[in-house]
C-alpha cells in the first residue's frame, strides 16, 4: 500500500509537471509608473496607478540581494525552487482554517507575486508548487530574484525595491548602504508591523513597529554572517539603526505638476522612439529641467495678482474665467525652468496656458518687426539695414501703403486704416520710441515696409513655431495675431538675451528604463538666428520700455533688463515677456470659458477700464523675477553699436528750417508740422488732470496689438496711451506701488 500510495503521487506529480504552463507575468505584477524629477534629482511625480519601477538585478545591490535570501530563504541559490516542508505545513494549516503563512521559497512568493493571484486557498497553493518547480528549472537563480525583488510589496504604497527604495530613503536602489538594505528586507516580513512611521491596527505603532524593525534588521545582519555573505568585521560596524525618511505623499499632479508632466511627457514622445501606449505603460525614469524654487515662486506671483485685482464674486461678469500662463527658459541655453500652466489639475482646468496656441501676442511681437528690418531692410531702400533711429508717422488712423507705395486696399475696395489706441498726434516719430511707447501705426507700415514674409521668418529664426503663426500676412500680422506659447515667446526674447543665439526650449535632459539611456535626448544645439548687433539693438530698444515706457513697473527688479508689453483687439489678452541676461520670462493674460473655448474681453476686469500688458502681466512678472533673480549677480547686456541707416518713412515733410528773425512774420504756415522732438508723457494736445498717461489705474480705455485673422479687412487697435482723467480708478500703485503701462 506504502509503494502504491507513493508510485501514485509521484505520478500524479509527473503528469501534474507535464501538462502546467508557466504562465507569463500577470498585468498587475509588471505595471509601472513613470517618475518625474526634478532638475535636482529630487522626485517630482509618479505617473500611474502603481508605485513601481521595474530594475535589472546589476542595478540592485549585492549586499540587498544578500539581505533579502537571508531573510527570506537562505538556501535560494542552491535548492529547487520549492520547500515541500513549508508547503506541507501551509497545507495543515489551511485545513485546519488557521493561519495561511507557510515558509515559501523566493522562487515560489515570486510566483504568487507575479503569475498567481494573491487568494489563499489549496488550489493556488498547488499551482504555487508546480510552476516553482518548473520556473526554478527553466529560470536562472538571478532572474528570479529580479523579478521578487520587482515585485515585491514594502509598504508606502511601493512595490517593488527601487520604489521602496525611493520611499524610505529618497534614493535609487543602485545606491542603498548594507544596512539600508538589510532594513528594507524586513519589509518583506510585513511591512505594516515593521514601517517605524506605524501601521494600523492597534499592534502597529510607531514604537511598537520601531522596536520590531530594529530587532529583525540586526536579526538579519547576523543571519548574514551565519550565511558566509558578510563578514564579521563588517557587521560589527552597523551598530546603528538606519532610521528611514518621514513617509510623505505620494507626488500627485496637484498644482502645477500636472503641467509640468505634460511639458515632459510631449517632449519625450517627440524626441524619442517612443510610441505613446507603451511610454503609458510606465517604467520610465524621466530627468526634468523644472527648477521646484522658481516653480512654486512663478505660481506664488500669479496667484499674488490675482488675490489682489482679481474677484468673481464682486464682479462676476468681468472678473470669471480669468487666466494666466507664464514660462521662464534660460537665454542661450534654452532649459525650461519654470512654468505656470493654470489653477491646477487638480481644480478641473486641464488645459495647460504655458503650452498652448490661440492667446494672441499683440505688440510683443513688435521687436520681431524692427529685428527684420534691421537685416533685411525695406524694399525702397534695396535692402539696406534699417535703424532704429528712423523716423515713421506715428499719428493715428493712417492709411497703410504696400511696399511700392500703393495703398492696401480692403475687400471692399476702400483704404485699410491702422488706429492706435488714442488719436493723440505723436507726428513722426523713431522706431525706438514707437516701441517704447508702443505705438502701432510705425510698426504696421515698417512690417509692410519690410515684407511681412520677412518679419515671419526673423520670428521663426529667433524661435518662434511655425505652427502658430498666422497664416494672413495682412498689415495686422505686424502687431501679433500670431498665437506662439508663453514658452516660446520666452524663448525667442531668450535669443535677443544671448545675442542673437537660439537654442530649441527643452524640459528633458534624460530618460532611463531597465537602468539604461534612452536615446534621443542630447541637448539642442544653439544655432546663430542674427546677428549679435541686431540682437543687442533690440535689446538696447526694449529697455527704454521698462526704463521709460508701458513696462515702468518692472523697473523693481533693480538690475539691468528688457522687455516688450502687448495688448490685443478688444482687449482680450494682454502679455508681458522680458528678460534679464540670465532668464527670459513671458507672462499671459485672457479670459476663456473651459467649457465654451472661447477668448472673452477683459474690458472691466478688475475694475478698470481695460486690462494692458504693462499693468497685470508686468504685475506678475516683476514679482516673480524679484524671487527668481535673488541671489544672482546683475549682468549687463553687451553693448550695441550703431546700426543700418536712418531711413525715414517716405513722404515724411523735410525739418523746418530755423526761421530767420525779421520784421515781418510769415503768414504762411509750414504745411504739416514735423514732430521730431519725443512728446512727453502729458501731451500738450490732450487735457489732463492728476494721472500719468502710463498709470492703468486710471483705467484708460482699451489699448488693442492687432485684429485676429483675416485679409486686409479693417483697422487694428493699439497699445498708444489715452489718459481718461475722469474715470477715477484704484490709487496706490498696485501691488509694488508706483504707475504701470499700457
Amino acid at each position: 500500500m506504502c509503494i502504491t500510495v507513493i508510485g501514485l503521487i509521484v505520478g500524479v506529480a509527473g503528469v501534474g509537471l507535464a501538462l502546467v504552463q508557466v504562465p507569463d507575468e500577470n498585468k498587475a505584477a509588471t505595471s509601472q509608473n513613470n517618475v518625474y524629477l526634478w532638475a535636482d534629482g529630487k522626485v517630482m511625480a509618479r505617473d500611474g496607478e502603481t508605485n513601481r519601477q521595474n530594475i535589472k538585478i546589476s542595478e540592485i545591490p549585492k549586499s540587498m540581494q544578500n539581505a533579502a535570501i537571508s531573510a527570506e530563504n537562505a538556501s535560494f541559490r542552491t535548492d529547487s525552487g520549492v520547500d515541500p516542508m513549508g508547503i506541507l505545513r501551509a497545507l495543515v494549516n489551511m485545513a485546519k482554517g488557521g493561519d495561511t503563512q507557510g515558509g515559501s521559497t523566493i522562487t515560489q512568493q515570486y510566483v504568487k507575486n507575479a503569475m498567481l493571484s494573491q487568494e489563499q486557498t489549496i488550489t493556488r497553493k498547488f499551482k504555487e508548487l508546480f510552476i516553482s518547480i518548473k520556473v526554478g528549472s527553466t529560470m536562472d537563480k538571478p532572474s528570479i530574484l529580479q523579478g521578487y525583488l520587482n515585485t515585491s510589496y514594502f509598504g508606502r504604497g511601493a512595490y517593488g525595491i527601487q520604489a521602496a527604495a525611493q520611499a524610505y530613503f529618497g534614493k535609487n536602489a543602485s545606491q542603498l548602504k548594507p544596512d539600508e538594505g538589510a532594513f528594507l528586507a524586513s519589509l518583506l516580513k510585513g511591512a505594516n508591523l515593521y514601517d517605524p512611521a506605524g501601521g494600523t491596527g492597534p499592534g502597529a505603532t510607531p514604537e511598537q513597529n520601531i522596536q520590531r524593525a530594529k530587532a529583525r534588521w540586526s536579526w538579519i545582519l547576523d543571519r548574514e554572517v551565519a550565511n558566509h555573505l558578510m563578514s564579521k568585521a563588517e557587521r560589527a560596524t552597523y551598530t546603528k539603526f538606519p532610521m528611514p525618511k518621514a513617509p510623505k505623499p505620494v507626488a500627485s499632479k496637484g498644482g502645477q505638476i500636472g503641467y509640468l508632466i505634460d511639458v515632459a511627457k510631449k517632449y519625450v514622445l517627440r524626441k524619442a522612439n517612443i510610441s505613446e501606449a507603451l511610454f503609458d505603460k510606465g517604467g520610465y525614469t524621466i530627468q526634468t529641467t523644472f527648477d521646484e524654487k522658481k516653480t512654486n515662486e512663478l505660481a506664488a506671483a500669479v496667484q499674488k495678482v490675482d488675490k489682489h485685482y482679481i474677484d468673481p464674486t464682486k464682479r462676476p461678469d468681468k472678473d470669471k474665467y480669468v487666466q494666466f500662463g507664464g514660462a521662464s527658459v534660460v537665454p542661450g541655453d534654452g532649459k525650461i525652468v519654470a512654468l505656470y500652466g493654470g489653477n491646477g489639475y487638480d481644480k478641473g482646468h486641464f488645459s495647460n496656458n504655458a503650452d498652448t496656441y490661440g492667446v494672441p501676442v499683440g505688440s510683443t511681437w513688435k521687436p520681431f518687426v524692427l529685428a527684420a528690418a534691421m537685416k533685411y531692410g525695406t524694399v525702397a531702400h534695396s535692402g539696406v539695414p534699417v535703424s532704429p533711429d528712423s523716423k515713421y508717422n506715428g499719428d493715428d488712423h493712417l492709411k497703410v501703403k504696400n511696399a511700392d507705395g500703393s495703398i492696401v486696399l480692403k475687400k471692399d475696395n476702400s483704404p485699410f486704416y491702422q488706429v492706435n489706441e488714442s488719436n493723440y498726434p505723436w507726428g513722426y516719430i523713431t522706431l525706438r520710441k514707437a516701441m517704447e511707447q508702443s505705438v502701432n501705426t510705425p510698426y504696421v507700415q515698417l512690417g509692410m515696409d519690410v515684407g511681412m514674409d520677412k518679419v515671419r521668418d526673423m520670428a521663426q529664426a529667433a524661435g518662434i513655431s511655425p505652427g502658430s503663426f498666422d497664416k494672413n500676412l495682412n498689415p495686422s500680422f505686424a502687431l501679433g495675431t500670431s498665437t506662439p506659447s508663453a514658452i516660446r515667446m520666452a524663448d525667442a526674447y531668450g535669443t535677443f538675451a544671448a545675442s542673437g543665439t537660439s537654442v530649441e526650449p527643452y524640459s528633458v535632459t534624460k530618460v532611463m528604463s531597465q537602468g539604461e539611456d534612452v536615446p534621443g535626448f542630447d541637448k539642442p544645439k544653439p544655432q546663430q538666428a542674427m546677428e549679435a548687433n541686431i540682437a543687442n539693438n533690440i535689446t538696447d530698444v526694449l529697455k527704454n520700455v521698462i526704463e521709460n515706457g508701458t513696462a515702468t513697473t518692472a523697473k523693481k527688479l533693480g538690475m539691468p533688463a528688457a522687455g516688450k508689453t502687448g495688448t490685443t483687439d478688444e482687449n482680450k489678452s494682454a502679455w508681458f515677456v522680458g528678460y534679464t541676461k540670465q532668464l527670459s520670462t513671458a507672462i499671459s493674460m485672457f479670459r476663456e470659458d473651459a467649457q465654451n473655448p472661447r477668448q472673452l474681453s477683459m474690458n472691466g476686469v478688475g475694475g478698470f477700464d481695460s486690462i494692458h500688458g504693462g499693468a497685470l502681466p508686468t504685475e506678475v512678472w516683476t514679482q516673480y523675477m524679484l524671487q527668481a533673480m535673488q541671489g544672482v549677480t546683475p549682468q549687463d547686456f553687451p553693448a550695441a553699436t550703431p546700426i543700418g541707416q536712418v531711413q525715414n518713412e517716405q513722404g515724411m515733410p523735410s525739418p523746418t528750417p530755423t526761421p530767420t528773425p525779421s520784421a515781418t512774420p510769415s503768414a504762411t504756415p509750414s504745411g504739416t508740422p514735423s514732430q521730431s522732438a519725443s512728446p512727453t508723457n502729458t501731451p500738450s494736445a490732450t487735457p489732463t488732470k492728476s494721472c500719468s498717461p502710463w498709470d492703468f489705474h486710471c483705467k484708460q480705455n482699451g489699448g488693442n496689438g492687432g485684429t485676429t485673422g483675416g485679409g486686409p479687412g479693417g483697422g487694428t487697435g493699439g497699445t498708444s496711451p489715452t489718459p481718461d482723467p475722469t474715470s477715477g480708478g484704484n490709487t496706490g500703485g498696485g501691488i509694488f506701488g508706483g504707475p504701470t503701462g499700457g
